[in-house]
């Protein structure tokens, strides 16, 4: 392209290097710009009113809104603060705006003929709903005045504009989508944190269990994909891909240590002779390093060495089975966290009593509170506080259902632990060897008591109350689910994601029965009980109870995450994931799940990644999945209280009959 010269104005020169009406050529974006997720990336505002544009350099100018009330409108920051919602909606949302405010992102690829190339990407914000037309000036705009030597592609910054491009031909706005550019990331962080210690890699799971045994706090874990039973290390890095709400990052999450999908590991390894070295491994949000240290360094044991978790005494005596919906939170001490935050979901959604609208009064400076956004998101118009919360409760029971099904105490598992003096004499001499710490003879202890309460015989009077708690699908034959519900699971600071068994496949008396007795089982596997070990919670305090569901086919499944895992300051986004089928896909890694994030404040989502599937979801399903992620937000202010900006972490389905239901619900540790 042949650029024409324009009249440059500098807005400050002692202060910043912003440019206004220039040609872009490559040397100029290099100098204005910054990276982001090491990619050089420089803000751009066009003024439709001026027919030119503002190159801004960002260093001086992280804010596009800042730059254009101070800069062009001569406003006060005081000012904008003040109406800073109505000035967002003015640029962002206004069809007739005089802003088109993007970035331009600096990329390199290969062609066909694996030559590298460079392009340039135009972008958005992820709350702007630019209709087609004026995405299509704003490409053209853009386009006119770029190194016509540089290919520059448009990539929506939400589901609204894809949905919006539809009509355009690619041939004028040439486009690329989120997932298209960034779905060959090399690096990419799933859970932020640095740890110092030594790495070891590892080529399979039967490499990894070869050496579990030496493992210790001080080692950094690399491999393909982590296994669901991995120790408690320092650190996690993945080398192939895999979804940040996978057990294991959420027990990288929960344990705090930093996680991220490396792919260039092999050659960083290779080339500085990392494997078995002391490292420094560093994951933020937009920078993943490896850094070899010379010697070993002087470490101190972790946080959570000396982390005490309390639980209160578990309730033994005899207890009914009971139907989840006569539960409450307060019955975790009798039925186990699972169960408790199933039934309290069941009074949330059927008594709507409950405030579910506190998150959004929180303060965010510069706004008091977001309850203006909450009010557009459920389509009213300045309601009042009263409105607005019944508002809230109609569109979570709407949305969503409990899960029906009973829960069984943790008496029943009391009273057949008493009932074997085998198990009795085993558990007797596992808290002796944790009292004495003689994690020598862990494991042999725990696989003998797990095979013990797999292969003895329940009471009469035990077995009767478990297989009369669910009459009807089991006479009728029908397939039943057995989950997890301990009193040490589901806890803030304390997950034990993956760490507890469930059941899906379940059909009949005795397979019910040992089912039961595999997740009771399960409290005691050597895993679980060292986990608890490290943290301080006494095997005399830990008890299991059970959940007993029927079946329910699912055409969709997943977890969500009222959060970012990537980005823990954002308030906004809620982080999706989903495949067809059973939750226990995502959750357990069996596929790559396609992941979205949603935004609960100026609403619109995004596709993150497509996983192992070729296309995304039908644009009607995404905006059903927009609705569940704002009432995930909504239930965060109930079930995370007092402290409201605490996510949750929900598994879901989506019914062949189209209905959603939440099958579990519990805190997401940050």
């Amino acid at each position: 392209m042949t650029t024409t010269s324009l009249p440059v104005s500098v807005a400050d020169p002692a202060t910043d290097r912003t440019v206004v009406g220039e040609n872009l050529s490559l040397p100029l974006f290099r100098t204005l710009s910054g990276a982001l997720a090491g990619h050089p990336y420089l803000k751009v505002v066009v003024d439709r009113a001026e027919a030119t544009w503002h190159l801004l350099d960002t260093a001086a100018h992280p804010f596009h809104v800042n730059y254009i009330a101070t800069r062009v409108l001569g406003m006060s920051l005081d000012e904008l603060d003040s109406a800073l919602d109505e000035f967002n909606a003015s640029v962002y949302m206004d069809p007739g705006r005089r802003f088109l405010l993007g970035v331009l992102s600096l990329h390199t690829d290969e062609d066909r003929e694996g030559r590298e190339r460079t392009f340039l990407v135009l972008e958005t914000t992820e709350a702007d709903t630019m209709h087609g037309e004026l995405l299509e000036f704003f490409y053209t705009f853009v386009r006119e005045r770029v190194d016509g030597r540089l290919p520059l592609l448009l990539k929506p910054a939400n589901h609204g504009q894809e949905e919006a491009l539809a009509s355009v031909s690619e041939q004028r706005v040439p486009r690329i989508l989120g997932h298209e550019l960034f779905g060959s990331r090399v690096r990419m962080p799933l859970n932020t944190g640095e740890a110092t210690g030594r790495l070891r890699c590892f080529e399979t799971v039967a490499e990894y269990e070869a050496a579990a045994g030496g493992l210790g706090w001080s080692d950094i874990v690399a491999m393909p994909c982590l296994p669901d039973g991995v120790r408690r290390v320092a650190g996690f890095i993945n080398t192939a891909p895999i979804t940040p709400l996978s057990h294991t990052n959420v027990l990288a999450s929960g344990w705090g240590i930093p996680n991220a999908i490396v792919r260039d590991l092999e050659q960083l390894v290779e080339k500085d002779g990392l494997d078995g070295a002391w490292v420094r491994y560093r994951v933020r949000a937009d920078e993943i390093t490896l850094e070899r240290l010379e010697e070993a360094p002087e470490l101190r044991a972790p946080a959570w060495h000396q982390q005490r978790i309390r639980l209160e005494p578990p309730l033994l005596e005899d207890t009914p089975v009971l139907s989840l919906h006569r539960l409450r939170n307060a019955d975790r001490d009798r039925y186990g966290t699972k169960a408790a935050n199933l039934g309290e979901l069941h009074h949330v959604l059927d008594s709507r009593t409950a405030d579910l609208t506190a998150f959004y009064g929180r303060p965010r400076p510069p706004r008091k509170n977001l309850y203006g956004h909450l009010a557009a998101r459920l389509g009213l118009d300045a309601p009042s506080a009263a409105e607005l919360r019944a508002a809230a409760s109609s569109f979570v029971a709407g949305t969503v259902a409990a899960p029906e099904g009973v829960a069984l105490p943790f008496s029943l598992l009391h009273r057949f632990l008493t009932s074997s003096p085998a198990l009795q004499q085993g558990i007797g001499k596992l808290k002796m060897a944790l009292e004495l710490d003689a994690m020598d003879v862990l494991d042999p202890l725990c696989l003998q008591i797990q095979h013990l309460i797999r292969h003895t015989a329940l009471p009469d009077a035990v077995a009767g109350e478990i297989t009369r708690s669910f009459p009807g699908p089991l006479a009728a034959g029908g397939r039943l689910v057995v989950r997890s519900s301990s009193n040490a699971e589901d806890l803030p600071g304390f997950s034990a994601a993956g760490v507890y068994d469930s059941v899906t496949t379940v059909r009949g008396t005795g397979e019910l029965l040992d089912a039961v007795r595999q997740v009771w089982a399960s409290l005691l596997s050597p895993r679980s009980v060292r986990l608890r070990h490290q943290v301080g919670i006494s095997l005399d305090d830990t008890y299991m109870g059970v959940i007993i569901q029927e079946y329910v086919p699912a055409a969709l499944g997943g977890v969500l995450v009222t959060c970012d895992p990537t980005r823990r300051e954002d308030f906004r986004n809620v982080y999706l994931n989903c495949s067809p089928g059973s939750p226990e896909q995502v959750v357990e890694g069996e596929v790559l799940p396609q992941q979205y994030l949603y935004n609960t404040v100026e609403g619109g989502g995004r596709t993150v990644a497509l996983g192992s599937w070729s296309e995304g979801l039908p644009a009607a399903t995404r905006a059903r999945l927009a609705d569940l992620s704002l009432t995930g937000r909504l239930l965060q202010s109930h079930f995370s209280a007092p402290e409201v900006d605490g996510p949750l972490d929900i598994e879901w389905l989506l019914t062949d009959q189209g209905d959603f239901r939440l099958v579990q619900i519990r805190p997401y540790a940050l």
